[in-house]
């Protein structure tokens, strides 16, 4: 049982489980119906995504000390309570059943869900 980091729109892995979006926005021009027969995501979860603000800074972001302030925002974000919470959670059911959380960025390495991996890990998830 573990938790896969992915690139939300890339084609599932066998054993992949439920794909859970952890982005700020569902994508544009694809009806509900679609988001999972397009590989997109299964379920939105928007708890774990960067808010707005945030959003915006690591998109702009193109040198490394704006990268590393967008890192420092957003893993203040993650520290509010229900963030916590959510993150518990998923670290708790990473040890019971199969799933993936993503994003839409290409690069990993400037994506939140390398950030959110990283939380899992010091939280005890078991991630793939």
């Amino acid at each position: 049982m573990s938790i896969r980091i992915v690139r939300l729109g890339s084609p599932r892995e066998t054993g992949e489980g439920l794909r859970i979006g952890t982005v700020r926005r569902p994508p544009r021009g694809v009806r509900k119906e679609e988001y999972a027969a397009r590989d997109i995501y299964d379920v939105w979860f928007p708890n774990l995504s960067p808010s707005e603000a945030l959003v915006k800074q690591a998109l702009t972001a193109t040198s490394e000390q704006e990268w590393k302030s967008f890192k420092r925002r957003f893993l203040a974000e993650l520290k509010e309570p229900g963030p916590r919470k959510d993150l518990d959670l998923l670290a708790a059911l990473s040890h019971r059943t199969d799933f993936s959380i993503g994003c839409y960025c290409e690069d990993e390495s400037r994506c939140h869900r390398s950030i959110l991996k990283e939380v899992l890990l010091q939280r005890g998830a078991s991630i793939k």
